[in-house]
């Protein structure tokens, strides 16, 4: 009998242990549930740092400006995916395993983008990126939108540039071999440009080079033989900036056009007096506020970091605005709601514009185009999307 009463107790004292830890468990997670976790997917270290860093700006003055919904904390969580492919997927996991988020926000560098594609695809996390513009982002995964427009629009938009304004019949291409964002816009330029040309030997030259390269001479030589009405030559700033100087330093006078990648500080600290007169396509500007959500927006990051922004930073703090409105409207913190709502987004007042994505998730948007004049950034025109 005492033996009976001895187990007795025993299972009690262990059933009470339990229902102690379960107890635990509750209140731990009846804590998580006043937190909305959003991570940020950027490329805060490496090569493109100082783009990851741009929109991470936009992002978390966004999140102070609306630091809740649904009554709830919104809490960001930073992934540094190193402006690595590979540890783009490591960071991306992170997020969706050990993080738990509910949505996400990048990447800066449409192949960090690609490569983690897949994996939020899968977990059903919905990714909205900011400024990654490679069509092959969004292509076959719902679980991806983004707030700028895409490659396809903003190669026509400078080819359309090269041809019209600048009056060049023959280009010559330098593409970053590296970066699936500069071959995929290297593809649509050429494309529109021997469309409004008419013929294929309109391109008439294509060279290539490697993230992180230094040394253009040989690229340079050959296209300076070649004689071109202009160069084409998408990629990142810091190469870019090279690019253009070297090309300089070699006796080339002809314009030099490119895309939003070269909208980046370091682009004028590198390149120096031989960037002026670079023209690219970017998706903002501060000249010219296109919503009240744009005075809002310019006025907070003035206030906080006394100087203008540059067009990622509107669009990180767009991309936080459209995951915030899809929580409140779909009223849910779950993911596949909150991607149902994403993607009915339409006509949202954003920092940088107007937002509606199509049926792919991607924006339909105005493109900006930029010089560089007297070591800054100046606004031209606005090139409206083809409906």
């Amino acid at each position: 009998m005492k033996k009976h009463v001895a187990l007795l107790l025993v299972f009690m004292l262990g059933l009470a242990t339990l229902l102690t830890g379960c107890g635990g468990t509750t209140e731990q997670a009846s804590e998580e549930s006043d937190v909305i976790k959003i991570g940020i997917f950027e490329p805060m270290t490496g090569a493109n740092a100082a783009g990851g860093e741009m929109e991470v700006e936009g992002i978390k003055l966004a999140n102070e400006l609306y630091p809740e919904v649904l009554g709830k904390k919104v809490e960001l969580v930073i992934a540094d995916n190193k402006s690595d492919k590979v540890e783009a997927a490591n960071a991306a996991t992170m997020l969706v395993d050990k993080e738990k988020v509910s949505a996400v926000i990048g990447s800066w560098g449409s192949s960090f983008s690609i490569a983690a594609g897949p994996i939020f695809k899968d977990a059903g996390i919905p990714a909205v990126g900011a400024s990654c513009t490679n069509p092959l982002v969004t292509m076959g995964n719902e679980y991806y939108s983004r707030v700028c427009f895409i490659d396809s629009f903003q190669g026509t938009v400078m080819a359309n540039y090269a041809y019209n304004e600048l009056g060049a019949k023959r280009v010559a291409i330098i593409q970053e071999i590296s970066s699936d964002y500069s071959v995929g816009l290297v593809k649509y330029f050429e494309e529109a440009f021997v469309g409004f040309t008419g013929s294929e030997d309109s391109i008439i030259g294509k060279a290539s080079y490697n993230t992180g390269d230094q040394d253009f001479t040989a690229q340079l030589t050959n296209i300076k033989e070649l004689n071109p009405d202009a160069i084409f030559a998408p990629g990142n700033y810091t190469e870019g900036a090279l690019l253009v100087k070297q090309a300089r330093e070699l006796g080339i006078d002809v314009p030099f056009i490119a895309t939003d990648t070269w909208e980046a500080p370091e682009f004028l600290e590198i390149g120096g007096e031989s960037v002026e007169g670079a023209v690219f396509s970017t998706f903002f500007t501060t000249e010219v506020p296109i919503t009240d959500e744009s005075e809002k927006f310019l006025k907070a990051y003035r206030e906080k970091y006394d100087k203008e922004p540059a067009s990622v930073t509107a669009l990180g703090y767009d991309a936080y605005l459209v995951i915030l409105n899809a929580i409140e409207q779909s009223g849910s913190t779950d993911p596949a709601e909150i991607n149902k709502f994403i993607s009915q987004t339409k006509d949202f007042e954003g920092a940088a514009g107007m937002i509606s994505l199509d049926p792919n998730g991607d924006a339909i948007k105005s493109a900006v185009i930029k010089e560089v004049k007297d070591g800054e950034f100046k606004y031209l025109t606005v090139v409206e999307p083809i409906q």
